[in-house]
């Protein structure tokens, strides 16, 4: 694909400026973020730290699409955490939420609800929440 490019770099310290870029996507990484498992350092805020980077370098007026686990907040031993939806909002308070979706763990007939109300979170064990915030111009 002509104009796409293709590289790493490490979730908590973005090689960006502040406040820089239109659009990022963060899917299904940021649960793992400080839990070993890929290599990475041992680190309970690795989470918090990515967060608050892709918060860091989102431009005004950019798009962060953001999906993660949802349901009862815990850690899963040698996999990822799940989080509340207050949690997720709360790591990121100078975006907005634009819309949010669940993909359900079953209950529901695991089925993709857009424009979620976010108490459906609570009742999962293990949902999907995708979030699209956008930072305020």
């Amino acid at each position: 694909m002509p104009n796409v490019g293709v590289g790493a770099c490490d979730l908590q310290h973005l090689p960006f400026e502040d406040k820089s870029l239109a659009s990022i996507s963060c899917m299904h990484v940021v649960e793992h973020i400080g839990l070993g498992r890929y290599g990475d350092a041992i680190d309970p805020l690795g989470d918090r730290k990515a967060m608050q980077e892709l918060s860091r370098v989102l431009a005004p007026g950019g798009t962060l699409l953001f999906a993660t686990p949802v349901g009862k907040p815990r850690t899963v031993f040698n996999a990822h955490r799940i989080y509340a939806y207050e949690e997720i909002t709360a790591a990121f308070p100078e975006l907005q939420v634009e819309s949010f979706a669940l993909v359900t763990d079953g209950k529901y007939g695991s089925k993709l609800i857009l424009d979620a109300d976010p108490a459906l979170v609570a009742e999962q064990k293990y949902g999907c929440g995708c979030w699209v915030f956008q930072r305020p111009d």
